[in-house]
């Protein structure tokens, strides 16, 4: 891979957030490059889900920021990061109506209409061929998941962050979207952070590891190193 595949996409400077008198993450400093996946494991309350956060603003950093493609994403309107830096979260909050309408629900809030060809190659890419006129009460767990990421993936964003995507899923609908994960970094080349309680998981699908104690990273770098997968 050249050195401008591997470029940064998204980088943390001494990130850190302080809710008096508790410290969630203290100067948390990390890049994820393109087409990358970074895993971040560590006990629960460890500061996981509140790190993911910070990445695009759903939290407010006291400390540091983050870079989106060398921007400081303090100078990018929180609704255009939101698009940029795309989250998909543990459990799918899918909107009422069909598949189609989740999905054209981030282009149209930008005055844009995906066309019936954009939105099957959306399905496609996520395996959901022909769902379009699905209503999304008739999915399974695992279809409502990759719906949701097919719903992130819409608005074209340049990184994805993943909270748990596959916890509350049965075995097969996870290896199912653990496929995908995949095929969204090495396909599409778009570079994902994976919260995961799941080390045999990050094992599988992550390329480097951050190893989250007490809001701090304590431990980084390639899986094997970190892990010793």
């Amino acid at each position: 891979m050249s050195a401008d595949d591997r470029s940064s996409i998204l980088r943390a400077v001494n990130l850190g957030r302080d809710v008096a008198p508790k410290v969630l993450i203290a100067g948390a400093t990390f890049e994820v490059c393109k087409g990358e996946t970074l895993a971040i494991v560590g006990p629960s309350g460890s500061g996981k889900t509140s790190l993911l956060r910070l990445l695009n603003r759903l939290d407010e950093p006291t400390s540091g920021t983050v870079y989106l493609d060398n921007i400081d994403y303090r100078q990018i309107a929180p609704c255009e990061l939101r698009r940029r830096i795309g989250m998909v979260l543990q459990r799918p909050f899918l909107f009422p109506g069909t598949v189609a309408d989740n999905l054209q629900f981030g282009p149209r809030q930008r005055g844009e209409e995906l066309s019936t060809a954009a939105i099957e190659e959306l399905l496609a890419r996520v395996g959901l061929t022909a769902f379009g006129s699905r209503d999304v009460s008739n999915l399974s767990g695992g279809e409502a998941q990759r719906v949701s990421f097919a719903r992130a993936l819409a608005n074209s964003p340049e990184a994805l962050l993943l909270d748990e995507p596959t916890s509350a899923l049965d075995e097969v609908a996870k290896r199912d979207v653990e496929s995908l994960i995949r095929q969204i970094g090495r396909a599409r080349g778009i570079p994902c952070v994976l919260v995961t309680h799941d080390v045999a998981q990050a094992a599988r699908l992550a390329e480097r590891v951050l190893v989250l104690e007490n809001g701090r990273i304590v431990r980084s770098g390639g899986v094997t190193e970190v892990l010793g997968a």
